[in-house]
């Protein structure tokens, strides 16, 4: 009998796993609220791999340099660890169609609300994405989740002005905070396929 594949929570970073200071790479000015951390906490307790899907077009926009998301990245480790939580993850998109610098100045596939850095973390990790979730704070990152096969939840913090709802846009559910959001998941049951071998 084959192995059942990975099942991952994807998280947006600024404004849903930590505080949204638009644009910041200062590691010092990052950290995770109680309810982030215990919903991290279940979320890891009930199988979940976590993985950061991000977009950070201050890369492309000139505003740092993309080496710069490295102390991001470390950082978020470090108060993952001192937490006993694991990060299996951490992809950025540096691009932004009217960039400044040249060399990020693209229409890619992984700025969401395109699905490509879900695709590409799912490659990587072997994740099932019909058992997985997206978590975010805006209806693009419900969208990126949904056009990558998985269900999504917006945290609805005032982040999301827009509200343009399509079927890619509208949330699986809609919660307060992270850690409804993580109870939530943790709360639903996917059975999974059969398995001939």
């Amino acid at each position: 009998m084959h192995a059942l594949k990975n099942k991952a929570v994807f998280v947006d970073k600024d404004g849903t796993l930590i505080r949204d200071i638009p644009f910041n790479v200062d590691p010092a000015l990052i950290e995770l609220d109680h309810d982030v951390i215990q919903g991290l906490k279940s979320i890891q307790a009930d199988g979940y791999l976590v993985i950061i899907i991000s977009n950070q077009s201050g890369v492309a926009r000139g505003y740092f340099p993309e080496s710069d998301l490295a102390g991001v990245q470390n950082k978020i480790r470090q108060l993952f660890e001192e937490n006993r939580l694991v990060l299996h993850g951490f992809y950025w998109c540096p691009h932004f169609p009217t960039g400044v610098i040249t060399d990020y100045v693209l229409d890619c596939t992984c700025r969401k609300p395109k699905p490509g850095m879900i695709f590409q973390a799912a490659d990587d990790l072997d994740i099932d994405l019909a058992r997985s979730w997206m978590i975010g704070d805006i209806l693009h990152d419900v969208e990126a989740g949904h056009r990558a096969g998985c269900r999504s939840i917006l945290i609805d913090n005032g982040n999301e002005t827009v509200w343009e709802l399509t079927e890619d846009r509208t949330p699986d559910f809609t919660a307060e905070n992270f850690e409804q959001a993580a109870s939530y998941i943790v709360h639903q049951t996917i059975v999974p396929p059969c398995i001939i071998t």
